[in-house]
């Protein structure tokens, strides 16, 4: 087969490491990609804005299948372009994207098919928006309803920062994905992702991983794209997996065939395991960053036929099969990321890794014929073992062998899992 992945972070990497091990792979191609992908792909200057472009390189290559990585594209609508085409799509339609493209969207879903979710309002100006939230009090949840890059939600623990989330939202700190806001109870409880191929029809869960989205270490300062991640996550027994598919997944994806845009893709539900049990903080339409490198680390089943199955409508005929051994990943990042931080620092070399070890790289590049960091989360060193404790104490291992100055880390990459292993939770 002849494949493209469209895309060019961590995700991809490991979405392109994982693919290139395929026999069935005959040419694969990646646009933009980065230096990591560029180990396993064709790297090719393509536009991916640009619908056309893309799509008049397919025809160039007698591409096969198209692997759309990122959430950017799969809103603006590059899957039905290229379906339009003829061309076999791993990735959700413009309309079924909108589960990530508009927060509103995905709560009205859930208020129409029972999903469980925190209570909500939407709001298109600041005053009713902050009349709702002094009516509420804190904690309360602020989210920008577009796609801010993973930045637009505020979780505010008082009135003031609630208010000023608000503020920043309607004043253009998010761009146009801040022109309505969604208002939504603070959920209290342990967050997990949940990760389930669907073709419209047929669902096949895969795995569970846990993020660590704030930049500090103990789960503290502002939020990040994410700091870290491992799975699967010991908060998502056999139980509350049943429950996540029962009650969450389940009534989506007849949801939205129902309202007449089938959802064919990857279904990466941030979850809060509350009292309760599983209710859905958010959706997101394509593999987590870096939860999507922890799960390509256990995935031991051929990845090319799930997706191609995803995209055929023919998930019912496959199955997936994962390692046991937890698997977890460090993000290391330019200092300063999530703010302002200098671009193209050199990193002086990466170190050799060894099996279940990878360097994934999320935002690098080539600069003279060197690498250098061209991003907030650059790096995203990863390892699997019997333990979440053995496989952080081999992450940190080769992290620490990594040449580069500019760079920073948490310390504490899966420390809920650790202290259950431990018993000191």
């Amino acid at each position: 087969m002849k494949v493209l992945l469209i895309g060019s972070g961590g995700r991809e990497h490991a979405l392109a490491w994982k693919l290139a091990q395929s026999p069935l792979m005959s040419e694969f191609y990646a646009a933009p990609g980065n230096p990591g992908v560029g180990e396993h792909a064709v790297l090719v200057p393509v536009n991916i804005e640009d619908h056309e472009a893309v799509s008049a390189f397919c025809r160039d290559k007698a591409i096969d299948f198209v692997v759309v990585g990122p959430e950017a594209p799969l809103v603006a609508g590059l899957a039905d372009r290229l379906r339009a085409d003829g061309l076999a799509v791993f990735g959700p339609s413009a309309a079924a994207a909108q589960l990530e493209g508009s927060k509103g969207f995905t709560k009205d879903i859930c208020a129409r098919y029972g999903i469980p979710t925190g209570a909500y309002q939407r709001f298109n100006n600041a005053p009713k928006a902050k009349a709702y939230i002094r009516a509420q009090g804190a904690p309360i949840v602020v989210k920008a309803d577009g796609l801010a890059a993973g930045k637009g939600v505020t979780v505010a623990m008082t009135l003031d920062e609630a208010l000023d989330a608000v503020d920043d939202c309607f004043e253009g700190a998010f761009g146009a994905a801040g022109a309505e806001v969604v208002v939504e109870a603070y959920l209290d409880g342990e967050e997990a992702s949940f990760f389930c191929l669907c073709d419209g029809k047929h669902a096949l869960p895969l795995a569970t991983a846990q993020d660590h989205k704030r930049v500090g270490e103990g789960d503290t300062g502002v939020n990040t794209g994410g700091m870290g991640a491992y799975s699967p996550a010991p908060v998502m027994t056999a139980e509350m997996v049943e429950r996540t598919m029962k009650e969450i997944i389940e009534p989506t994806m007849r949801g939205m065939a129902e309202s007449g845009h089938p959802f064919s893709g990857v279904f990466f539900a941030g979850l809060m395991i509350t009292k309760k049990g599983p209710e859905l903080i958010e959706y997101n339409v394509r593999f987590g960053d870096p939860e999507c490198q922890v799960l390509m680390m256990r995935l031991k089943s051929d990845l090319l036929p799930l997706l191609l199955a995803t995209a055929n409508g023919t998930l019912d005929q496959v199955s997936a099969e994962w390692s046991d051994d937890p698997a977890l990943t460090v993000v290391m990042a330019s200092k300063g990321y999530p703010g302002a931080y200098e671009k193209n620092t050199p990193i002086l070399s990466l170190p050799d890794a060894g099996e279940g070890e990878k360097v994934f790289h999320a935002g690098t590049g080539l600069k003279d014929g060197a690498l250098v960091a061209t991003g907030g989360r650059v790096l995203n060193v990863t390892a699997s073992d019997r333990t979440v404790a053995e496989a952080k104490d081999r992450a940190y291992a080769l992290l620490d062998r990594v040449k580069w100055e500019n760079g920073f880390c948490r310390r504490d990459i899966g420390w809920r899992a650790i202290d259950r292993e431990t018993g000191s939770e």
